[in-house]
């Protein structure tokens, strides 16, 4: 559904957010990365592609490093989706090569629309403020001196792999 751009973009967005003050506290790509688990080089080109869409602002030097360009209940996670991944307006079918709609549906059509509309609601009705409410309330349930959480896991990660024989 969505590749592994998007989903570095996506944590490297809500990092921006869960720290967005009005643009007053900077990270850099390394404290980005550290924070979820990614590789550095990677946040940095992901940075970069959403600094010249204008979703971050960047300053160079010591000292400097990234923000969010507005605050983070203005910025959906279509606005990421749209960046990284290529809109699909004509979807494939599961039965062969045809484009879906061109033919009689097949048996999985409608439930297929109902889940692309899904998504797109999600995506689309949800900004990057719920990733800096979730933090504050972290925050606040978190014990004092708990260990840091570990390396940060995709979801596909946490996917049962399907093997075929």
């Amino acid at each position: 559904m969505y590749g592994s751009q998007t989903e570095t973009a996506i944590a490297a967005m809500s990092r921006l957010a869960e720290v967005f003050d009005g643009g007053k506290t900077l990270l850099s790509a390394s404290d980005i990365a550290k924070a979820r688990g990614l590789q550095p080089p990677f946040v940095a080109k992901i940075l970069t592609a959403l600094s010249q869409a204008g979703l971050v602002t960047g300053a160079r030097g010591p000292g400097g490093g990234y923000t969010l360009a507005k605050p983070p209940e203005q910025i959906t996670l279509r606005d990421v989706f749209v960046l990284f991944e290529r809109e699909n307006n004509d979807r494939r079918c599961f039965f062969g090569g045809r484009i879906c709609g061109v033919d009689p549906p097949c048996v999985l059509h409608e439930k297929l629309v109902r889940i692309n509309e899904a998504v797109d609601d999600l995506i689309s009705g949800t900004t990057f403020d719920a990733f800096r409410e979730q933090a504050r309330t972290t925050a606040q349930t978190d014990s004092p001196g708990a260990p840091p959480p570990g390396r940060r896991r995709s979801f596909r990660a946490t996917q049962p792999r399907r093997h075929t024989n």
